[in-house]
C-alpha cells in the first residue's frame, strides 16, 4: 500500500484490513488521515503533533501561482513571496531564509541537509501535486536536521485506473503564462502518470523576468507478492531575474514601486530527483526502502549583497542516499514498533567570483558588471548516517502514547582548492573535516475524549547543523568552522475536534527554545552579515484552525497565530547586547480567512474570497523601528461547463494595497543616513483560465 497519495477509497481500504484491524479508529476518525509523522497512513487524531493536509481538489480549485497561495491556507504559516515562485517562510519562526524547514517529495528530502536552500519549494511542482502536509514544529524521530520550524511534505499523484489527461492553460497580467499537462493509464499490474508545467512571467516589476520547466514521472507497480514499487522521476529547470526581493527605498517604494535597483541580478537552478521505493505489508508488519539520487545545481547573482559585497557564484552537488524502514505491530496494547535508518552522500563544490558593479547616474541602480577576483573554490561532501525508532502503545482504549529516539551522524569532508586566507573580507578556512554527532528523543501522547474531541501533547527535540556555506564562506568572520549545531526543546499541547454539524477545529499551544541558534549579525555601517551562534531564542504562540458551514452552500475558513519571536540571550562581543529584544521581521499575528459560496448557477462551481494578515514586525534587530503590518485580500472563480471544461479566475490583491513582502531599518553611521528599505508586494493582478480533462 503507497505511504502517499491518500484517497477515500485507499483509506477505506486500508481501514478494512488486517493491518488496519490492529489499529482501530473511530468513524469521525477516517477522514483524518496524515502520512508524514510516520511515512506511511496513520489516524490523526493518534499523531502527537501539529498536522495539516491540504488535499490535491483543494490544490486544482486554487490554481496556486506560487507556494505561498496555497500553503496560506494553514495556520501559522506565511511563506514570503520573493520572485518569481521564490520564498522565505515564516512557520513558528521568524521570516528567514535560515535552514530551519524540511522540504520533502513523497517523504525523501528534496535538498541534502549541507546544501540547504530556502527556495526548495519552487524546485517542486506544486500546482499538480495530490495533496501537501505540514507537519509544524520539530519533526518526529524519522526525521532529523532541518526539521525544526516545520516539515512539509508534498505528494505526488499516483498513476490513474484508466486512461485519462488534463490540460490547463491560463494568462494573467505582467505577461503571465502557464500551461499544466497531465496525463497516465493503468493496468493489472500497474500504471503511469505524467505531468509538466510550462510558466512564465515578465514580472511586476522591472526586470523580473522568470522561467519554469519542470516535469513529473511516476511508475506504480503492483507486485505478485503484495509489494509495490513506485519510481518517481522529477526534474525542474529555473532561469528567473531575482530583484523580486529587491527593496527599495521609502520614496520610492510609496512612488514607483515597480523601480528595480538590481537588474542585472539573476538565479538558474537546475534540479533533478530520481527515488524507487518498495514497500512491502502483512498483517503485521511492513518494510519500506526506498534509494534515491539527486543533482542540484544554482547560478547566483544576488541582489541583497550587491551594495557591501557583490559577487556571482555556483554551487553544486549530487546525492546517493537510501531510506530504511521496518514496523511491527504486536498485539499487547496494541503497540507498533518502528525501527529505521536514513543515509545520505552528497559531494558538492562552490566557485564564486567577486565582481565590480557599474552604478548608474541615480547612484542606486546597478545597471553592469564584470567579473573580478576568485575568492572561495573549494568541493565539500556531506555524509549522514542516522538510526531511528519510534514505538507507541495504547495502554487504554482512549490513550495513546508515544517516544522515539534518533541518532544522528553528520560529516562534512572540506578541500580548499585556494588555500588558507585568515584576513580580509573573504577569509577562508584550511582544507578539514568537521563531524557532529547528536542525540534527539521524541515523546508523545494522545487522548480520545470522545468519538468528536481528542487531545495531544508532545516533547520533541531536535538540532540543525550548520550548512557548508555557513561552515566554509567564512566572510569577515574569526571562525565559521567552530559553529554549533542549533539546539532546539519544544513543548506542544493541543485540541482537536468536530462541533456542531460539519465544524471542525483544532487549537494548538506551544513553547520552542533554541540554544546556539545561529544569526546574522548584520555590520550597522555596511550592511555585511557574519552568521554566529546566539546564546538563546525563544518562540511561542497559539495556533487556531476552524472550519464551519454558515448555509447550505456556504463555508468559512478560518487560520490564526498569535506568536512572540525573542532574543533570550545574545550579546556580540564588544558591540551590542540584544537579550530581551524581539527578532526582526517576526510577525506576532498570521492570519487567513476564506469565505466560500457555491451558488447554484455556477453549476458546481465556487466563488472564493480571501482575507490575509500579516501583523506588525520590527525591522531591525535593536526594536527601534516597526512595520505596521498589512492585509490583502483575493479573489477567486471557477465555472465548471460539463465534467470536461472549465473556466476560472482569480484576482490578487483586489484593493491593489501597497504592502511589503520584506521590509529593514538601518540606522544612520559613519556618515550614512538612516535607510528604511521595503520590498513592495504584488499589485493587483488577474488571471484567467481555462480547463480540460479527457477520461
Amino acid at each position: 500500500m503507497p505511504n502517499s497519495n491518500v484517497t477515500w477509497g485507499v483509506v477505506l481500504t486500508a481501514l478494512a484490513s488486517p493491518l488496519m484491524q490492529v489499529t482501530p479508529v473511530s468513524a469521525a476518525d477516517v477522514a483524518e488521515i496524515t502520512v508524514t509523522a510516520t511515512r506511511e497512513e496513520a489516524p490523526k487524531a493518534e499523531t502527537a503533533a501539529t498536522v495539516e493536509h491540504i488535499d490535491g481538489t483543494e490544490i486544482a480549485a486554487t490554481r496556486p501561482a506560487h507556494p505561498a497561495e496555497i500553503l496560506s491556507r494553514v495556520p501559522g504559516v506565511h511563506i514570503n513571496v520573493t520572485n518569481g515562485e521564490g520564498h522565505t517562510a515564516a512557520i513558528r519562526q521568524p521570516m528567514t531564509t535560515s535552514p530551519f524547514y524540511l522540504y520533502l517529495e513523497d517523504g525523501v528530502p528534496t535538498r541534502s541537509t549541507g546544501f540547504f536552500n530556502h527556495n526548495a519549494l519552487y524546485e517542486v511542482n506544486v500546482p499538480q501535486a495530490a495533496g501537501v502536509e505540514v507537519l509544524k514544529g520539530p519533526g518526529t524521530a524519522l526525521y532529523g536536521s532541518d526539521a525544526i520550524g516545520a516539515v512539509i511534505n508534498v505528494l505526488t499523484r499516483p498513476a490513474p485506473q484508466e486512461p485519462e489527461a488534463e490540460f490547463n492553460v491560463e494568462g494573467g497580467g505582467h505577461g503571465w503564462a502557464r500551461m499544466l499537462a497531465s496525463g497516465g493509464t493503468g493496468w493489472d499490474s500497474g500504471g503511469v502518470r505524467g505531468d509538466l508545467n510550462l510558466t512564465h512571467t515578465d514580472g511586476w516589476r522591472e526586470a523580473t523576468d522568470y522561467d519554469r520547466q519542470s516535469g513529473t514521472l511516476r511508475w506504480d507497480a503492483f507486485m505478485d507478492s503484495g509489494a509495490t514499487l513506485k519510481t518517481l522521476l522529477s526534474a525542474s529547470n529555473i532561469d528567473q531575474q531575482t530583484a523580486g526581493s529587491s527593496r527599495l527605498y521609502l520614496e520610492d517604494y510609496e512612488n514607483d514601486p515597480t523601480l528595480n535597483y538590481t537588474p542585472i541580478s539573476y538565479r538558474e537552478v537546475q534540479a533533478a530527483r530520481l527515488s524507487l521505493a518498495y514497500e512491502k505489508e502483512t498483517a503485521v508488519n511492513a518494510l519500506s526502502i526506498t534509494p534515491y539520487l539527486r543533482h542540484d545545481f544554482m547560478e547566483l547573482l544576488p541582489n541583497w549583497s550587491l551594495r557591501y559585497d557583490p559577487s556571482v557564484y555556483e554551487t553544486e552537488n549530487d546525492s546517493f542516499g537510501v531510506l530504511v524502514k521496518y514496523r511491527h505491530d504486536f498485539e499487547p496494547l496494541r503497540t507498533r514498533l518502528i525501527v529505521g535508518a536514513d543515509i545520505d552522500h552528497s559531494p558538492g563544490s562552490y566557485l564564486e567570483h567577486s565582481i565590480a558593479t557599474t552604478l548608474a547616474a541615480d547612484g542606486k541602480t546597478y545597471v553592469d558588471y564584470a567579473l573580478a577576483d576568485l575568492i572561495y573554490d573549494y568541493d565539500v561532501s556531506y555524509t549522514g548516517i542516522a538510526p531511528y525508532v519510534h514505538v507507541e502503545a495504547s495502554p487504554s482504549e482512549r490513550l495513546r502514547l508515544s517516544a522515539g529516539v534518533r541518532y544522528d551522524t553528520t560529516t562534512y569532508e572540506y578541500d580548499n582548492r585556494l588555500g588558507l586566507l585568515a584576513t580580509g573580507t573573504h577569509r577562508r578556512p584550511a582544507s578539514t573535516d568537521v563531524d557532529y554527532n547528536h542525540l534527539s528523543p521524541k515523546l508523545g501522547a494522545t487522548y480520545r475524549f470522545s468519538d468528536t474531541l481528542n487531545g495531544f501533547l508532545s516533547y520533541r527535540h531536535a538540532f540543525r547543523v550548520p550548512s557548508e556555506g555557513q561552515l566554509f564562506r567564512q566572510g569577515s568572520a574569526l571562525d565559521t568552522v567552530g559553529l554549533e549545531p542549533v539546539k532546539v526543546d519544544n513543548y506542544e499541547v493541543g485540541v482537536r475536534g468536530r462541533a456542531v454539524g460539519d465544524s471542525t477545529y483544532e487549537v494548538s499551544v506551544y513553547r520552542m527554545t533554541k540554544e546556539d541558534d545561529i544569526l546574522d549579525y548584520r555590520d550597522p555601517v555596511t550592511g555585511a552579515t557574519e552568521a554566529v551562534n546566539a546564546g538563546e531564542t525563544l518562540h511561542r504562540g497559539i495556533e487556531l484552525g476552524l472550519s464551519t458551514p454558515l448555509a447550505e452552500r456556504v463555508t468559512l475558513d478560518v487560520g490564526l497565530s498569535y506568536a512572540k519571536h525573542t532574543y533570550e540571550e545574545w550579546v556580540v562581543s564588544g558591540t551590542a547586547d540584544y537579550s530581551g529584544n524581539e527578532m526582526e521581521s517576526a510577525p506576532r499575528v498570521i492570519a487567513s480567512t476564506r469565505l466560500n459560496w457555491k451558488p447554484a448557477l455556477l453549476n458546481g462551481g465556487r466563488i472564493e474570497a480571501e482575507w490575509e494578515r500579516l501583523g506588525s514586525y520590527w525591522m531591525d534587530q535593536t526594536n527601534t523601528h516597526q512595520y505596521d503590518g498589512h492585509s490583502v485580500y483575493n479573489l477567486r472563480a471557477d465555472y465548471p461547463l460539463d465534467k470536461s471544461l472549465g473556466f476560472y479566475g482569480r484576482v490578487m490583491n483586489v484593493t491593489d494595497r501597497r504592502y511589503a513582502s520584506a521590509s529593514s531599518y538601518r540606522a544612520a553611521a559613519f556618515g550614512n543616513p538612516e535607510r528604511f528599505e521595503y520590498a513592495p508586494g504584488l499589485e493587483r493582478t488577474l488571471y484567467l483560465g481555462l480547463n480540460y480533462k479527457w477520461m
